[in-house]
């Protein structure tokens, strides 16, 4: 019981990273306030179900990804990039948005709900060591893709000229842009790339759970807690801030099961009374 409760600790903190990492991207690089972040997730869900029924998973994935990028490109530069500053207007417009998107989701596929179906060589169960049972492959193989997205993130934001620019964009926008950099278009493709792996999230969430209304709230309620548990703009932060809330979600299920929820917002309460920025987060 023991093993089973800690992969499934680290398989939901892995879907809560993937998700809160492209949050994270744009809520503490951009410092943009993104309220449709857990409506992209659902939307990408839907979009990657809808290929897959048609041309298989793996097309699913990258489909979902792709639309929630032109989805959310479109969004910081038609719309946000105007408010730029302005955290109240931007929080309204993707409220907003938000509730449109969940509209709209509605009235196109209903109440129903639906689940991705992963290929079969990722629905097969993992036969564990010392006689302690059976997993699903298909949860090991989302904790493998949280690493790779995280891997692949920092090395982005630290090791190339790409991150260096976007992260001295946020401490002086003038500057960046008197050096020759084409600032907004360099925030368009962060927001992309965080809307991007929003719609992965919602693919990979759809695949492991299970995609229908309502879902949205909770991407976005977690979003929230593991960016601030785990600090604003800080990638550690948020794979920290994904392990301590699901397995705190995992404990509570345990000992109180029908307050479960309880247990994550006294992490958060306890975080910010001791460190209002996060564990790893900048002032």
């Amino acid at each position: 019981m023991l093993v089973s409760m800690v992969l499934n600790s680290l398989s939901l903190a892995a879907l809560y990273f993937i998700v809160a990492s492209g949050f994270s991207l744009v809520f503490g690089l951009l410092r943009t306030v993104n309220m449709a972040h857990g409506a992209m997730c659902m939307l990408g869900a839907y979009v990657g179900y809808d290929v897959a029924s048609r041309w298989g998973w793996g097309w699913g994935v990258l489909a979902a990804a792709a639309a929630t990028a032109v989805l959310g490109m479109a969004v910081q530069k038609w719309l946000l990039d105007r408010m730029a500053g302005q955290d109240l207007r931007q929080a309204l417009l993707t409220i907003g948005l938000a509730i449109v998107l969940g509209d709209q989701m509605l009235a196109r596929y209903g109440g129903t709900t639906y689940q991705m179906e992963p290929p079969e060589a990722l629905y097969t169960s993992v036969t564990l060591p010392l006689g302690l049972g059976g997993y699903p492959m298909f949860r090991l193989f989302m904790i493998g893709v949280a690493v790779v997205v995280g891997l692949v993130l920092w090395l982005l934001l630290h090791r190339t000229r790409l991150g260096m620019a976007i992260r001295a964009g946020v401490d002086d926008r003038a500057m960046l842009s008197a050096m020759g950099f084409n600032v907004p278009l360099l925030f368009v493709v962060v927001f992309g790339l965080g809307a991007a792996l929003a719609g992965l999230g919602g693919a990979m969430g759809g695949s492991a759970l299970s995609v229908a209304p309502g879902e949205d709230a909770r991407y976005l309620m977690s979003s929230l807690v593991v960016v601030i548990v785990g600090g604003m703009g800080s990638l550690a932060g948020a794979a920290l801030g994904a392990l301590l809330i699901a397995f705190a979600e995992q404990i509570g299920l345990i000992l109180v099961p029908h307050h479960a929820i309880l247990l994550t917002f006294v992490l958060m309460a306890g975080v910010l009374a001791v460190r209002p920025s996060g564990l790893l987060g900048r002032a």
